[in-house]
């Protein structure tokens, strides 16, 4: 078993004690990452784009005292900070309490793993964005995201989006951002230096031409990727043929996670198993349940089969991903239990928005078919408890480790001025 492989297994040298000590900390596979997005307000994201749209122009139009009431002010930010506009992003730079400018288009984010929904660019209006992130997303860009800090956790150790990601759990444990690339453009890659090179010496031959790029490697790792109490752990085979299987396994969780982005296949089930609405939701549903020998799922006056018990089962973090999903939007616009909605929070959705249904069912289909990669995912993992591994002190024979500082840091990629607070320009 993995806890009796030695290091002799990759090239010789000291006895492993655990499972894990042969295992890379992916912080040092992916060295840059960033903290995650701190709104500081909840009002400047939800489910629904015309609710932030109309939170919006309710503070511009409030008058003073009032939009100080309805900012809800931190120390980091207040109508009254003047700030750099977010990369990419269009928005005023004036103080807002003075010229709040037009409402900005909302922006599509990760929200969690499985969760899609929309935040306000304004830089005025956000803790903290994380501007690096903002200057590497692009057409080309993948981020992954550690969410899962307990090894007992039977959930993914990571996920992985083409949109900026807020970078927290579904239990609301912070995460690491980690780009594919640190350039625009798919540029290079934020892996440690070497890494490519070494795999393709290790493992390249017979392989496909494909199998050592950037994309691979991030397939790879969330394939294989294991939760720890210190972090994120990736096992890197010595064998070919593991390493083949896992980035196909991988590609095809890039698949379902991804979700048509970037030119894909959007993920559908057979025929016959692909879920419809047969019973119309309500207009505000408040309630959500499970009926497992009809494999349907409830949601208040309305009805969605077939769903997979797979499903419905779903966690992530130990939360159950689609009723956080739904109980986020039959919580939007409505106050806590007993108290009457106030300020901008209590702005949400008219009602059950078309979109919210259609992107129901496609979690539904995303869940149902990542649940059913468990197969693949154990295979994987047990070819990896009875092969050799490429160890920590391979990595550092090849030089691939230590990763140097800089690796660490965003790299400079701005080649225009940004705006900045007060119409200033800055360049970095």
């Amino acid at each position: 078993m993995a806890a009796r492989r030695t290091a002799a297994a990759g090239s010789g040298g000291d006895t492993e004690s655990s499972p894990f000590d042969a295992f890379v900390p992916l912080d040092e596979l992916m060295p840059w990452s960033s903290r995650p997005l701190r709104t500081g307000r909840a009002w400047v994201t939800g489910p629904d784009p015309e609710a932030l749209r109309a939170r919006w122009e309710r503070l511009a139009a409030a008058d003073s005292a009032e939009q100080e009431r309805l900012f809800a002010p931190t120390r980091s930010r207040t109508p009254h900070s003047s700030v750099a506009a977010l990369p990419g992003q269009s928005t005023g730079t004036a103080r807002f309490a003075r010229t709040p400018g037009p409402c900005p288009d909302p922006v599509r984010i990760q929200h969690g793993p499985y969760d899609e929904q929309w935040l306000l660019p304004d830089h005025r209006l956000i803790d903290a964005a994380r501007p690096e992130l903002w200057r590497v997303a692009d057409a080309q860009q993948l981020f992954a995201v550690d969410h899962s800090a307990a090894p007992e956790d039977a959930g993914p150790a990571l996920s992985v989006t083409a949109l900026l990601p807020d970078g927290h759990s579904p239990a609301g444990r912070p995460g690491r951002i980690r780009p594919l690339h640190r350039r625009p453009g798919g540029t290079e890659p934020n892996l440690a230096p070497g890494l490519l090179e070494l795999l393709r010496g290790r493992l390249g031959g017979g392989a496909a031409p494909d199998a050592f790029t950037p994309e691979a490697v991030l397939a790879w790792i969330l394939a294989a990727a294991r939760p720890s109490a210190s972090g994120v752990l990736v096992p890197l085979p010595a064998d070919a043929e593991v390493w083949s299987s896992g980035v196909a396994l991988g590609r095809e969780l890039l698949r379902l996670q991804l979700r048509g982005a970037r030119g894909g296949e959007r993920p559908r089930l057979p025929g016959g198993r692909r879920p419809y609405v047969r019973a119309a939701l309500p207009v505000r549903p408040t309630e959500l349940s499970y009926d497992a020998g009809d494999e349907t799922l409830v949601v208040g006056d309305g009805r969605i089969s077939p769903v997979p018990a797979g499903a419905w089962e779903f966690t992530v973090g130990g939360v159950r991903v689609l009723e956080l999903w739904f109980g986020r939007r039959a919580a939007a616009g409505r106050g806590p239990e007993g108290a009457a909605p106030d300020g901008l929070d209590a702005v949400g959705a008219r009602g059950w928005p078309r979109e919210w249904t259609s992107e129901l069912l496609e979690l539904i289909t995303v869940l149902a078919l990542l649940d059913g990669t468990a197969g693949p995912r154990k295979e994987l993992r047990a070819a990896l408890e009875a092969g050799p591994l490429i160890s920590r002190a391979d990595l550092r024979a090849a030089g691939v480790l230590p990763v140097p500082s800089s690796a660490r840091r965003p790299a400079s990629v701005l080649g225009h001025q940004e705006e900045g607070p007060e119409g200033q320009f800055a360049l970095l």
